[in-house]
């Protein structure tokens, strides 16, 4: 596939609308990881929507615009979700050890279906979820959290990353799910390795699809009140490959993530002076900070991906049929103007995507990161950022927005329970 054109590159010579084509903007590597703003405003001044290059040799259009962005959503008639219909991928362009293919590939789950399949998968996921008790979830995730401060409340520092956001979503899934730790290793090595564009993704999609394929064997054998169980009891009657393939995209939503929101706003907290005062002050304002990361750091920052079900022309822009159109999340969401004060408590942002695919888990997503945060302020009242805030790296890659570490500081506290979650 050649990089996506413009109708100027498809005009008779002499005409004025001629002009070279588009330079892609990357969306990879170091420079585009430390400061992704600077993208999103270059890439705004062409428009609602731009070429883009998300891998060497990977082209599409990333959408930047808010309105356009719902547009996209909203818009199953015109706009796929089935991977099928990547054409530089099905004719080889892009060759299937790409370092994207595995967060773009089809897989039969809920996420890269449309019309009556995408209702059936979307369904069984739904109504599983649903008997989750947030009750009891909350207490999950605070039980969690505390056993993983008591491992660094004596040490006076840590990574949270590393040592708590990491850790914390996993250990969340494996208790929802009914996943024990041997299997929720493979499940978070393959997922962590499938989002790092520096990482060998052949081999941690391989990691992956053995990990589920293990939970699947282990829960048709022994079946609990866990969700991987309902899934596989629900009037849908899900395969073993289908099974398989609806953990994969709850795992993924439910992990890395999860541990990017919990430590986006842990930094925001530890960082922001507008958030730092109401701490010392001893009030927490998780929700508000929760709001702003999903506005302006959201922890999947461009994906939604979808295909033009047919060539289209949109702004100028030619965007052919099978075209992969990624939708800036982060871009669309910094780009509608609003202030900080006006963000919060406003949750239009389109972090949980929106339309027919809006994220499912979006309540408990929301419940976790909160409580974790909430747990950890609590217990650890004067924690700060052991190097300045413009000194945390980020994790190269197109998709997410992600840290490599986030090292703070402490006064030492005691353990309060035995170590009993692994």
């Amino acid at each position: 596939m050649t990089t996506p054109r413009s109708t100027s590159e498809t005009a008779p010579p002499g005409c004025p609308a001629h002009a070279s084509a588009p330079t892609a903007e990357r969306l990879y590597g170091a420079e585009f990881a430390a400061d992704p703003m600077a993208s999103y405003t270059r890439l705004r001044a062409r428009g609602s929507l731009a070429p883009v290059e998300i891998a060497p040799g990977v082209h599409a259009w990333l959408v930047t615009g808010y309105d356009r962005a719902l547009e996209v959503l909203r818009s199953p008639e015109r706009f796929s979700k089935d991977p099928r219909r990547w054409r530089a991928l099905a004719d080889g362009t892009v060759p299937p050890d790409s370092p994207v293919v595995p967060m773009m590939m089809y897989r039969p789950n809920a996420l890269w279906t449309d019309g009556q399949e995408h209702s059936r998968l979307r369904g069984a996921i739904t109504d599983s979820l649903g008997r989750v008790d947030p009750d009891a979830l909350r207490g999950y995730v605070e039980q969690i959290a505390d056993t993983l401060i008591d491992r660094i409340g004596p040490e006076g520092r840590a990574d949270l990353l590393s040592e708590y956001a990491a850790v914390l979503p996993l250990l969340v899934f494996n208790r929802l799910f009914g996943c024990p730790p041997d299997i929720g290793d493979k499940l978070v090595e393959g997922m962590s390795g499938i989002f790092d564009a520096d990482a060998d993704s052949e081999k941690a999609n391989a990691v992956l699809t053995e990990g589920v394929a293990e939970l699947v064997a282990l829960k048709r054998r022994e079946p609990g009140p866990d969700v991987s169980s309902w899934l596989m009891a629900h009037p849908a009657r899900l395969t073993d490959e289908e099974m398989m393939h609806q953990l994969v995209v709850l795992m993924g939503a439910g992990t890395e993530p999860q541990q990017n929101l919990i430590c986006n706003g842990l930094r925001l907290l530890l960082s922001d002076d507008r958030f730092a005062g109401d701490l010392a002050g001893g009030s927490m304002p998780v929700d508000d900070a929760i709001d702003e990361v999903l506005w302006t750091d959201p922890p999947l920052a461009n994906y939604a991906i979808h295909y033009p079900l047919r060539d289209m022309e949109i702004e100028g822009n030619l965007v052919y049929e099978g075209t992969p159109l990624l939708i800036s999340l982060a871009a669309a969401n910094t780009g509608t103007g609003l202030s900080g004060d006006r963000r919060a408590g406003n949750r239009a942002h389109l972090a949980w995507s929106a339309g027919p695919h809006t994220c499912p888990a979006k309540g408990p997503a929301r419940l976790i990161a909160a409580a974790a945060l909430e747990k950890l302020l609590d217990r650890l009242p004067d924690i700060e950022l052991a190097v300045p805030a413009a000194d945390l790296r980020w994790r190269p890659g197109p998709f997410h927005r992600a840290l490599v570490s986030l090292p703070v500081r402490f006064p030492p506290i005691r353990a309060l329970l035995p170590d009993r979650v692994r």
